[in-house]
């Protein structure tokens, strides 16, 4: 199982950019799917995250600006950020628990990331 990031890139503040996470490989079912970020000198942290239902839930920080969204059917999960801010800056990864069959358990996979930068 391999998860694939991409769109992240350099923005101004109160701009907007769409990340996407593809998952690929042997996958039965996937779980949750989220996206985490980590800025320099800091703990990774969550974002927010989606259930297979879609029910999504967010961290404080980014409630009303950020929008996670996915597709069953593809595997992918999206992350649609507006408004960003300087403190928006980090390198942002995607989760998901992926059962790669029906006789394996789930796991959690991790996609490579992807730099997100706001200037202010």
């Amino acid at each position: 199982v391999q998860l694939q990031a991409s769109g992240g890139g350099l923005v101004q503040a109160g701009g907007s950019l769409r990340l996407s996470c593809a998952a690929s490989g042997s996958i039965f079912s996937v779980d949750v799917m989220a996206w985490y970020r980590q800025a320099p000198g800091k703990q990774r942290e969550l974002v927010a995250g989606i259930t297979s239902g879609g029910y999504a839930n967010y961290a404080d920080s980014v409630k009303g600006r950020f929008t996670i969204s996915r597709d069953n059917a593809k595997n992918t999960v999206s992350l649609e950020m507006n408004n960003l801010k300087p403190e928006d800056t980090a390198v942002y990864y995607c989760k998901a628990t992926i059962a790669p069959s029906r006789f394996v358990s789930e796991y959690d996979f991790w996609g490579q990331g992807t730099q997100v930068t706001v200037s202010s």
